[in-house]
């Protein structure tokens, strides 16, 4: 994860390649009920303002992440599987009937699954890349007018890595082993 940009611009067909590649990330009943709201260059101004106090903002632990080229909030939309699985070949699972049918929630799956395939292709094109945490998510979601009824995953920088830049403090924690994650069997 990328936390220190450069001042770069990156073109508009830069990010839609990788959402294009995102797109193709696994999709309960190929619904692919999720969005990105994005923002490039000097238009990221207006998620940073929202999602950042000023005072918090002079005092970030890394001033460099506001020089990322693109923003993009990742949403995702449950009433488009409520929708799908209420059509022909997906009723008998009884899912249409409402979100509250799903388990698991489908939408929150795909999303993070497409939003994971997105941050790969970013790094497969030598850009960095970050995902986290919308801060102040209900101001986010007026200053993007994004409604009311979608989720709202997190958020994604995009751009060239500043020369030199430092890796988060979580960076040294040592992975798990795969022994340690799974379990033979049973639990």
């Amino acid at each position: 994860m990328t936390r220190d940009f450069a001042r770069a611009e990156l073109e508009p067909a830069v990010i839609e390649e990788l959402v294009s590649l995102a797109s193709r990330a696994p999709s309960a009943g190929k619904t692919q009920g999720w969005h990105i709201v994005g923002l490039l260059g000097d238009d990221t101004e207006r998620f940073w303002s929202a999602a950042m106090d000023p005072d918090v903002r002079t005092g970030f632990a890394f001033p460099g992440l506001f020089n990322a080229s693109f923003v993009g909030v990742v949403v995702a939309d449950p009433q488009a599987y409520v929708d799908r699985y209420s059509e022909p070949d997906k009723q008998r699972t009884g899912l249409g009937a409402g979100t509250e049918a799903w388990d698991t929630p489908y939408w929150t799956v795909d999303a993070s699954m497409a939003t994971m395939t997105f941050l790969h292709a970013a790094e497969d094109r030598g850009l960095g890349a970050l995902f986290f945490a919308v801060a102040h998510p209900a101001r986010v979601r007026d200053a993007l007018a994004i409604p009311h009824g979608m989720q709202l995953i997190g958020a994604l920088a995009v751009g060239v890595r500043a020369a030199g830049s430092r890796p988060g403090r979580s960076a040294d924690r040592p992975r798990r082993s795969s022994q340690e994650i799974i379990r033979w069997g049973r639990w």
